[in-house]
């Protein structure tokens, strides 16, 4: 296990896991956005019902940092397929839009 995501490895093991499958037919964009929604709504309920600093406690807690852990992981890994479908370059895109966010919300002196 490495601290750094490769994207484009993450991309061909997905694209060989869906197509091992048969389910590449299923992933069209609106699927894809779909599928996401889902697992953020699969994350929101884990959450859902924690106070404020409940939630923040979740890093000490194994069982519910897993959980989220997983959700994560769906999420971004839909993420990234969604990216191969519309032919995205994400890591120009994330990169890209830290520099918008930077100019959107520039740092109060």
């Amino acid at each position: 296990m490495t601290d750094i995501i490769y994207i484009d490895e993450l991309k061909i093991e997905l694209k060989k896991f869906a197509e091992n499958r048969g389910w590449t037919k299923f992933h069209s964009p609106k699927n894809i956005a779909m599928a996401i929604a889902g697992e953020v709504g699969e994350l929101l309920e884990i959450l859902q019902w924690m106070t404020e600093q409940e939630s923040r406690m979740v890093k000490d807690d194994a069982d519910l940092k897993q959980q989220i852990s997983y959700e994560l992981a769906d999420i971004l890994l839909y993420a990234i397929q969604m990216a191969d479908v519309l032919d995205i370059n994400l890591n120009k895109a994330l990169y890209d839009k830290i520099q918008i966010n930077d100019i959107k919300y520039p740092c109060k002196k």
